[in-house]
């Protein structure tokens, strides 16, 4: 990924759809992190910088991970699915990856008594993002 360009790559990646999900893990242990999207300039900001870039749906913009709280992504590797749909990127997470404060965004798990946090916060979401 070093040397590589987003032109060299860009019509392996299937955008027909304007945003292709990303499963992003953390590099040393393999743990799932998080789940999101990116577009065409998501992708490249990636790949040129190392460092993630999202398509907020919800906001319907361009997002910087950790660009609020400090709780960036460097890349470390990028993989493409077998269809060309779907992204994999492997990261060095700086704190956590979710917004609730917790390391992954899999936190809860399902037991006989419903959903439980198995996991605690690495920060705290009201001190970073405000109430």
């Amino acid at each position: 990924m070093n040397n590589v360009e987003f032109t060299d790559i860009k019509d392996k990646i299937d955008f027909e759809r304007e945003l292709v999900p990303v499963v992003v893990q953390d590099f040393e242990d393999n743990e799932i992190l998080m789940v999101a999207y990116m577009n065409e300039e998501a992708l490249e900001k990636t790949i040129e910088e190392k460092t993630a870039y999202y398509w907020s749906r919800s906001r319907q913009k361009l997002w910087k991970k950790g660009e609020e709280s400090g709780n960036t992504q460097k890349v470390i590797d990028l993989y493409l699915d077998c269809d060309g749909d779907t992204v994999l990127l492997k990261v060095k997470q700086k704190g956590g990856a979710c917004h609730t404060g917790h390391y992954t965004c899999f936190y809860r798990k399902l037991t006989d008594d419903g959903f439980k946090e198995v996991e605690s916060k690495v920060f705290d979401p009201n001190i970073v993002y405000g109430d």
